[in-house]
This record gives structure tokens, sequence and C-alpha cells, in this order.
């Protein structure tokens, strides 16, 4: 994102393994930051039940985070060894499908909004750790983690290419809890759910546009970048 991972991978230009490690450490800590991971998590969160807090919000987080480790990982490992990527119709619909789930989170966000403005009473099932780990599946098979995962690949050693990207993966999973849990301890304190009650119809529009935006960027209809 605006060339910062770049500027990570450079300390490490020639390094030892330790140093090497610190770098991938970095990147993942850094990944979780990239736009369309804080819009997927603050949506999903912001449509779900606002009552459990923090804990509930660091396990969905984490799941999220270890289910985009997850593809990042199967999907990274051919690209450090071999250089061996994706086709390009397949990494565009991976993308397409991230933009797609975010389109997703919005709409249930803004329906649950409309339900509470309403005074509806309608109980919509809460998502479990396993939904967010099949999400975070979908979102790591996406290409926004291409640039940390092409900066890995320049490693030569196979081994510690293949544990650069281990470290970069599970810090990825790890920044997405702590984000997570943040937004989670905010929600716990009445201020902020009164707060995220009346954002939650921008939020949910910005969303919406956002996810739509991913989506037409991923298949070249509309000028893509971040």
């Amino acid at each position: 994102m605006f060339g910062l991972d770049e500027h990570i991978a450079a300390l490490g230009s020639g390094g030892a393994f330790a140093l090497l490690m610190g770098i991938a450490a970095l990147l993942g800590l850094r990944h979780a930051t990239d736009p369309d991971h804080l819009t997927a998590v603050t949506t999903l969160l912001a449509g779900e039940d606002r009552g459990d807090g923090s804990r509930r919000a660091a396990r969905l987080g984490f799941a999220w985070g270890l289910g985009h480790a997850t593809s990042l990982f199967i999907f990274g490992v051919p690209i450090v060894l071999f250089g061996a990527y994706l086709p390009e119709a397949a990494q565009q619909a991976a993308e397409a499908a991230v933009g797609v789930l975010i389109v997703a989170l919005a709409v249930r966000l803004l329906l649950r909004w409309r339900e509470e403005t309403h005074h509806r009473h309608v109980h919509r099932r809460a998502r479990g750790p396993l939904q967010a780990y099949g999400i975070g599946l979908v979102h790591g098979a996406g290409g926004s983690a291409g640039i940390g995962v092409l900066l890995l690949a320049g490693i030569r050693r196979p081994a510690e290419a293949i544990a650069a990207l281990a470290l970069f993966a599970a810090c990825t999973a790890v920044s997405m809890a702590a984000a997570s849990t943040s937004f989670g301890l905010l929600l716990a304190r009445g201020g902020g759910r009164r707060g995220l009650a009346a954002a939650a119809p921008a939020l949910g529009v910005f969303s919406l546009g956002f996810g739509v935006w991913y989506a037409m960027g991923a298949l070249h209809a509309v000028p893509y970048v971040l």
C-alpha cells in the first residue's frame, strides 16, 4: 500500500535470516491495514450482535485472519518457490469475489440497521468463527497480498522463503485479531454502540460502494489503484 511494503522489504536486502524474519513479520502486520481488510472486517463486526463485546470480536477477527492466512500460505508457496502464479482469469475472479463479499457484508449491516431503526426484533443468526474463517479463505485467495508475497519471493533460499511466508501469514492473522478486538472494545462501551448506530448507514453505504468498486476494478472495468 502506497509503496510501504517495498520500503519495509528494502530494510532486509541481503540481510541475515533473523532480519528477514523481522521484515516478514512487519509486512504481515502492515498487510492487515489494507483498505479492503479494514472495510470488510469493520463491516462484518458492525453487522453482528453488539452484546458480546470484545471477546466475540476477537474470535471473529482471528478466525477471519486465520482463514486469510491459510489461503495466503497455500497460494503463496508456489509463488515464493517457483514463481508460479494463478492464471490471470482466476486471479481476477478471486479479487472480484472479495468485492462481492464486501457488498454482502454491507447489505447485511444495512438490513440490521433498518430492523433496529424500525424496532423490529427479527432474529438474525450471528456469524460463527467457522463462517468467518470461510470468509477469510475467500479474501485471502485474492491478490491483495500480491506485493508482499512477491517481495518474499526474492529470498533465494527455499527454506527461508517458506518460513518468511508462514510468518507473514501468521502476523496478518494476529493483526486482524488485534484490530477486531479494538473494535469490539469500542462497541462494548455505551457511547461506542450509540456512535455505531448513528454511523451504520454511512458505513454500510460506503462499504457497498467500496465493494462494487473493488469488484469492478478487479475486472478492469474501472481504475483500480490501492
